[in-house]
């Protein structure tokens, strides 16, 4: 194709030169000044570049045009279907944010309430273990109560026997004596209670 420019271009020269050749040479050229010759043959080339340029070249110039904005055209279009699915995933992801908050805040207060009865359930375990040592304590108190007790009369019996013995200087056995002070004794704490 811009050979075919080249040739034309070419021709339109040597077709204008006796144009250009019929001035005289020392003569002084005026542009300004209207010249039919040369006014006809600028109008030939005119003509004939544009006949030459609207087949060969505008139409292949007009469709990488065409091209170009078919192209703009499609990367506009991708990139406002790019926008938007940006914007979905934006919007995706920010409720997927806004969920995983309240997840979460949920976790927090699960932990908290599940805190609060595990500090309960504490609590009421240490009340009962508290009750428990408290009762054990007092049935471990009534039992060497009742030991020292029976040891206090085991002992106020050995007393009352050698005392009782010295005193009357009679011969009873220890089994006897035993049995008396036992059973005088127990008519003591019947009325002490």
């Amino acid at each position: 194709m811009t050979i075919l420019i080249h040739r034309v271009l070419l021709a339109s020269a040597f077709v204008a030169a006796p144009a250009f050749a019929s001035e005289p040479e020392g003569a002084k050229v005026d542009l300004l000044s209207p010249n039919g010759g040369l006014m006809f043959w600028t109008l030939i080339i005119f003509v004939v570049l544009l006949v030459i340029l609207s087949r060969f070249a505008f139409k292949p110039m007009l469709a990488a045009v065409e091209a170009r904005e078919k192209s703009l055209a499609d990367t506009l279009a991708a990139a406002k279907a790019e926008r938007a699915a940006a914007a979905a995933l934006l919007a995706e992801q920010q409720a997927a944010l806004d969920a995983a908050r309240l997840e979460a805040q949920q976790f927090i207060v699960d932990g908290r309430i599940a805190g609060d009865k595990l500090k309960a359930d504490l609590l009421e375990q240490a009340k009962k273990q508290q009750a428990e040592l408290l009762e054990k304590a007092r049935r471990e108190l009534e039992s060497e109560k009742e030991r020292a007790i029976a040891e206090l009369r085991r002992e106020a019996v050995e007393l009352a026997v050698k005392g009782a013995s010295r005193v009357v200087e009679q011969n009873l056995d220890n089994a006897a004596n035993r049995q008396l002070v036992e059973r005088f004794l127990a008519g003591i704490g019947d009325k002490a209670r």
